[in-house]
């Protein structure tokens, strides 16, 4: 009498999973365009432009005693390394500065000022962003100004 039990309920499972398998399972969908994060568990997807997506025309600039004058054009100037000399024409969005010994001079920055590290400078003659020195909070000194016009 067991036996049946339990051969009854081992063929119910054997024809009742493969069918709540193919019922249960989502339709594929192509993936969105690039920039885009998809979360399969929850069945959304979300733009990450907001943070930590490189927004096109923004300026990087990595490496190791770069000498270089570039032109801001509204966007972000993120730099990147150590030893680099950067003069940014224009107006800046924000800077962003990592590594050590790093200078920028800035014509105008709107937003923010950001610095990670230590032993960075970054001057700028117009405009009254927000200053975020993250090296400071460590201990470590940086010099972030504004230049006399």
């Amino acid at each position: 009498m067991i036996w049946s039990l339990v051969a009854r309920a081992a063929s119910a499972s054997v024809i009742a999973l493969p069918l709540a398998m193919a019922v249960g399972v989502p339709v594929v969908y192509a993936q969105p365009g690039p920039g885009t994060v998809c979360n399969p568990l929850l069945r959304n997807c979300a733009d990450n432009g907001v943070v930590g997506a490189h927004v096109q025309g923004d300026t990087h600039i990595t490496g190791q005693g770069i000498v270089q004058t570039i032109d801001c054009n509204n966007r972000t100037l993120l730099v990147n390394g150590g030893g680099n000399q950067i003069t940014a024409l224009g107006t800046c969005w924000g800077i962003t500065v990592q590594g050590n010994g790093n200078i920028v001079v800035a014509d105008n920055v709107i937003n923010d000022v950001t610095v990670y590290g230590w032993d960075q400078t970054v001057l700028y003659k117009n405009g009254a962003p927000f200053i975020w020195d993250r090296g400071r909070e460590l201990g470590m000194t940086n010099n972030i100004n504004r230049l006399a016009a």
